[in-house]
């Protein structure tokens, strides 16, 4: 049962992206089943949510044919929705499951094991919205606003990025001025995750004054999109390489929202957008985590059921290598999500926690792209297909590189506040600077001769960037090493450090290397091969 769509709305809009629209949306929770009443245990509630997911994914979605098709069909944002999951990233005084860490990663988690899109809308809607609202949310708004995330199953975004400002966000040039009790913001906002579909945005926006002038600093405002003056119009939606379950877009904002729906910030409004930044960077673990054991399954029973020169895949070395790599990927990631559990609710404060979280980020993000690269080599042809899961998963995890942070900028700003310390410090020598670092202490003590060098506290950026990644390589160990003393499977944690120990080392060797390859403008002179052969 699908609701009619207006005519003119469906000329204006096209068939194909009539899944994206809100009113698709709008009556999902009269159709939903009983959903699980936040008293009960959090055990009972995941594996209802896992059984759930199975149920949708594997018996009632068939993937090959709609890993093509745009948008969340809408039997499986139901099904979903019935188990209210987002509820764990709402406080217990809304009606929610307490906002525990651990227990919003372990959603994340079952949900990237069957769907890496599904999993990135449940992290937009916690991390990037609700848990900002329930931080500096105003009380009236955030009454509201959880609500009908639990009883109408709403669900709510972010938008930052404009057409010319993406990895320059503070340049935004959206602006918001106030006309007594409310606020009006222009401005044009795209690549938002649930272009069309959240029911809620979280909009961003720089105050402009009486001769035009832009602020430097940044507002966040509530903006509640079913409401006439606030809805956001979609001006296009993208032919998003992958994530296809995700609408993306160019958006129009001219709204007007009351002016107790504008965050408050404890200090400044950069700062508080820092602190959600890291917050969500430092959960990404929680979408990595069920799609990195998936990568990894996947592989597993590839190799044991395909056999090449009359024996398993799984008994030839370089296959051995690829899951071997797969398995530490797995474990660091799950060190990561211990290390997250305990370091990122919204009661810490993370604007100034750039170094943990952008090493997280990076790390757990390189690991996804990884895996579903050696996923689609192991499956070789078979596998390069869209519709195949390792061909599905290396288009959908690529973006996770780039979105909410480049890996090349958080690696160079890694970088830069390591290198930041060790001034203060006064310390030059990387090992010694990382034996005394909260973050790299334990695992310095494996590169007592490899990193045992001074560090040129002016680098070029390319070096920065080679630098961050060793870095963020290191720190990740140092989490390993924590999640091993807690008992975790020490053939597993052993594995993992081996092969970070291994990354590292290669690291170490780019980042000494004094040679820099240089970009030659007038490369088409004198370089058309033809004229050189002697055939």
């Amino acid at each position: 049962m699908e609701r009619r769509i207006n005519p003119a709305c469906r000329r204006a809009v096209g068939e194909g992206l009539l899944r994206y629209l809100p009113s698709t949306f709008m009556s999902i929770a009269s159709y939903l089943s009983d959903t699980i009443a936040s008293s009960v245990d959090f055990s009972t509630y995941i594996d209802r949510y896992k059984d759930t997911l199975r149920t949708a994914f594997r018996r009632r979605l068939d993937l090959d044919a709609q890993s093509l098709k745009r948008g969340f069909p809408s039997f499986l944002m139901r099904q979903v929705q019935s188990c209210t999951p987002l509820s764990v990233f709402i406080p217990a005084t809304y009606g929610g499951r307490g906002a525990k860490v651990s227990e919003c990663l372990s959603v994340l988690e079952a949900s990237s094991y069957e769907s890496l899109a599904l999993s990135l809308t449940m992290g937009i809607n916690g991390a990037l919205f609700l848990q900002p609202v329930s931080k500096y949310g105003q009380e009236d708004v955030k009454a509201e606003a959880f609500r009908r995330f639990l009883q109408d199953k709403a669900l709510g975004g972010l938008m930052i990025t404009e057409p010319e400002y993406g990895s320059d966000a503070l340049s935004m040039q959206t602006s918001f001025t106030q006309e007594g009790n409310a606020y009006v913001i222009q401005g044009t906002k795209q690549w938002a995750g649930l272009t069309g579909m959240a029911d809620f945005w979280l909009l961003t926006a720089r105050e402009r004054d009486a001769q035009g002038n832009l602020g430097r600093d940044v507002g966040f405002f509530v903006c509640d999109a079913q409401q006439p003056e606030q809805h956001i119009e979609v001006e296009e939606y993208f032919n998003n390489l992958g994530l296809y379950f995700i609408p993306y877009g160019r958006n129009r904002v001219n709204v007007r929202v009351p002016a107790v729906q504008r965050l408050e910030p404890k200090t400044t409004g950069i700062k508080m957008m820092l602190d959600l930044l890291h917050r969500s960077r430092m959960q990404f673990p929680g979408m990595g985590m069920g799609y990195l054991r998936r990568m990894l399954d996947e592989a597993v029973q590839h190799c044991r059921e395909r056999y090449v020169g009359g024996q398993s895949l799984f008994n030839y070395d370089q296959v051995k290598e690829r899951l071997a790599r797969l398995q530490a990927y797995y474990t660091s990631c799950s060190a990561m999500c211990a290390y997250a559990s305990e370091h990122a609710s919204t009661e810490r404060e993370l604007a100034t926690e750039s170094i943990p979280a952008n090493a997280i980020k990076t790390v757990v993000t390189d690991f996804m792209q990884e895996a579903s690269q050696s996923l689609l080599q192991l499956t070789g042809a078979k596998g390069y297909r869209l519709d195949h899961i390792a061909g599905r998963s290396t288009v959908d995890s690529r973006p996770f590189q780039i979105f909410e942070g480049s890996n090349d900028i958080l690696y160079q700003q890694i970088s830069e506040g390591i290198l930041k310390l060790m001034r203060r410090s006064k310390e030059t020598n990387l090992h010694a600077f990382l034996s005394s670092y909260a973050l790299t202490s334990r695992a310095a003590e494996y590169f007592k001769d490899t990193l045992n060098f001074n560090v040129d506290l002016s680098l070029p950026q390319r070096k920065l960037v080679d630098l961050g990644q060793l870095l963020g390589r290191v720190i990740t160990m140092e989490f390993t090493i924590d999640l091993g003393s807690r008992g975790f499977h020490s053939d597993l944690i052993s594995n993992a450090l081996t092969v970070l120990r291994q990354d590292v080392d290669a690291l170490v060797t780019r980042v000494g290397t004094p040679l820099q390859s240089a970009v030659v403008e007038d490369y088409t002179e004198d370089s058309g091969w033809l004229q050189y052969t002697r055939a």
